[in-house]
């Protein structure tokens, strides 16, 4: 009894310790996912199979890109093509010729299984090989390095016919055999399935930053010529960095080609590549939880926000045309202006906020006398 005493009262004191900040958004992010858990049977099929799987998928990619922002201190705009290189492999190594819009690409209608694990791999060994090049460069030098890979990206698919072309490899997620088949002909599976990678990946990268490796990286990022002095290998420790969020935007490109069945040049392009830039942005580039936070924003923006009318007015009767780009564009101004850090930014300012409020208005503990005297 006297240890579970003592037990009880470590956790206690654990707790008390604990930022409220912290708790508050665990109890949050449990409640958070208990909804998502039961979505099938809370929303309906479009918002499922659409809005949400496409937010996980989407915010998968924004991860890889926060990653390496928030911890690596390097911008990368290559995590599209990455995304779009590990879709291409998969669509050529899985399609079959002599179907219907099935037959471009090389179609060597190999297992699915093997087909996977060769996109992930070639996709993380390319992001190593792209890191090795990148790591001595920042700043705008690392940047521009990363942009000029995603439009290589683009022209090397887009030209090259053997590998698609610019017509669109389709039916990736047709005539599949075995377990991935079945989760792909039902969307609900599907769903559940992009639902437990995002949270894998969550997980992961919540725990590499944690490891020796994440918090050298981190170092790097605070202080690459520091940390050069005491030994650390700063241009290898980037090169992995970005090896690891090559394989993150892998996992997000093979569930995209899954759920949407088909890759095309323009999936890799710039403007895709801006998209998911703005997803990480609107989410905040300073925490994971912003990725998918961002890409479920820019979603529901996409679906819906366009459609918004006001009577009477000259163009259509819609606020902004119809035009998406100025509708995200006008909301990316307003975040970008009220929070650098994205809507995460603004709700840590928030929450701030709403804690000291309630510290002036909780009144301070009477003063303990002493009986004594």
């Amino acid at each position: 009894m006297r240890g579970a005493r003592l037990s009880a009262a470590s956790v206690d004191r654990l707790l008390r310790r604990g930022s409220p900040r912290s708790a508050f958004e665990l109890v949050i992010g449990l409640a958070v996912l208990c909804v998502l858990a039961a979505a099938p049977a809370i929303f309906n099929a479009y918002w499922v199979q659409t809005i949400l799987t496409e937010s996980f998928i989407f915010g998968i990619a924004a991860a890889s890109l926060i990653f390496l922002s928030a911890y690596g201190g390097m911008l990368s705009l290559a995590q599209t093509a990455l995304m779009g290189v590990s879709g291409y492999i998969l669509g050529n190594l899985v399609s079959e010729r002599g179907l219907q819009g099935e037959s471009k690409g090389l179609a060597l209608a190999w297992d699915p299984t093997v087909a996977l694990v060769v996109a992930i791999a070639i996709t993380t060994a390319i992001g190593l090989l792209l890191g090795a090049v990148a790591a001595r460069s920042t700043g705008i030098y690392f940047l521009m390095l990363t942009l000029t890979c995603g439009v290589i990206a683009y022209y090397f698919f887009g030209q090259v016919t053997q590998f698609g072309g610019f017509s669109p490899i389709a039916g990736i997620n047709r005539h599949m055999p075995g377990f991935i088949g079945d989760v792909l002909n039902h969307p609900n599976k599907l769903y559940y399935m992009v639902l437990g990678v995002s949270l894998a990946v969550y997980g992961l990268i919540r725990y590499l930053v944690r490891t020796p490796f994440g918090l050298s990286l981190q170092g790097v990022r605070d202080d690459p010529v520091r940390m050069a002095s005491l030994g650390y290998n700063v241009a290898l420790h980037r090169m992995l960095a970005f090896g690891l969020s090559a394989f993150f935007a892998s996992l997000a490109g093979v569930l995209y080609v899954w759920w949407n069945g088909q890759i095309a040049p323009g999936d890799v392009y710039l403007g895709s590549t801006i998209n998911l830039l703005v997803m990480a942005i609107i989410g905040g580039l300073v925490r994971i939880e912003g990725a998918w936070l961002g890409a479920f924003t820019y979603w529901v923006i996409d679906n819906y926000v366009r459609d918004i009318s006001v009577p009477g007015l000259s163009f259509g009767g819609t606020l902004f045309g119809g035009t998406f780009n100025t509708i995200i564009g006008v909301i990316f101004l307003a975040i970008v202006v009220v929070s650098p850090n994205g809507l995460m930014g603004i709700w840590e300012r928030l929450f701030e906020a709403s804690r000291l409020l309630w510290f002036r208005r909780t009144p301070p503990p009477p003063p303990v006398t002493d009986p004594a005297s």
